[in-house]
């Protein structure tokens, strides 16, 4: 019997906005962004900004509480619980940071849902500073020229689906241009979904003769949650854990 894996974004998908954006203008890192942005990397910016930060007093317990702020749809967070509940296999692939996602997650009670987190991981360095690396190491390129050099998202799904086989279905959920080529890896029998006036659906609404996905629009919590159990629910009878059917 297949199994559904449903990946998700995390910037703009899970959250209404930018878990770095929120860390940069609500922690008074603006004027320092705008200085350092068309010199370095994001993946090099975030770290770099969040060393900068630390070095001014400020903890990593402070970063939290910032990130407790991030807006999460109430239905968004119905959403997780129900696919979660129905046997589902969810992830997230995202080019933020494992410390934003998974404090943000844990805030709203959802960490526990997601098998996988999939991202820039964060460590604590010799100093006791939170720091950030790229997802890929970059002495090792990916290859892939439609994504950044610290992450290629389709590169992810490929390995997900290879470590679970050709029977299993996706749903991949995201909004930015960094999930065009994870859409791109999907196959015939999968779904994605991109929110409606964000880079995905426009790069998807270019051409969508390439994209072998059944593709469904959203704007917000509430429209992602209807569409994501509709998909489930045509579904049942393949859902990832036979003993819900």
């Amino acid at each position: 019997m297949a199994g559904i894996t449903i990946v998700f974004d995390f910037d703009r998908t899970i959250i209404d906005g930018d878990s770095d954006n929120l860390v940069v203008t609500q922690m008074g890192l603006t004027n320092l962004f705008n200085k350092l942005y068309s010199s370095l990397a994001w993946n090099s910016l975030m770290d770099t900004l969040i060393v900068e930060l630390q070095s001014q007093g400020r903890t990593m317990g402070d970063i939290a509480k910032c990130l407790e702020g991030a807006a999460l749809h109430p239905r968004i967070i119905a959403a997780i619980r129900s696919a979660h509940d129905a046997g589902c296999d969810l992830r997230i692939i995202s080019d933020a940071n494992q410390f934003f996602i998974e404090t943000i997650l844990e805030h709203h009670g959802v960490l526990g849902c997601f098998s996988t987190i999939n991202t820039n991981p964060t460590f604590v360095d010799g100093k006791g500073r939170l720091r950030i690396s790229p997802y890929h190491d970059e002495s090792s390129p990916h290859g892939c020229n439609l994504c950044p050099s610290n992450m290629c998202k389709g590169l992810v799904v490929d390995q997900i689906r290879a470590s679970k086989g050709e029977k299993n279905e996706f749903i991949y959920i995201g909004d930015g241009g960094g999930d065009y080529c994870p859409t791109l890896r999907l196959q015939e029998g999968d779904h994605v979904m991109p929110r409606k006036l964000y880079p995905l659906s426009d790069r998807i609404n270019s051409n969508q003769t390439i994209v072998k996905a059944k593709i469904h629009e959203w704007s917000d919590g509430k429209e992602l949650e209807k569409i994501l159990l509709n998909i489930l629910d045509i579904k049942k009878i393949q859902l990832c854990n036979p003993e819900v059917v």
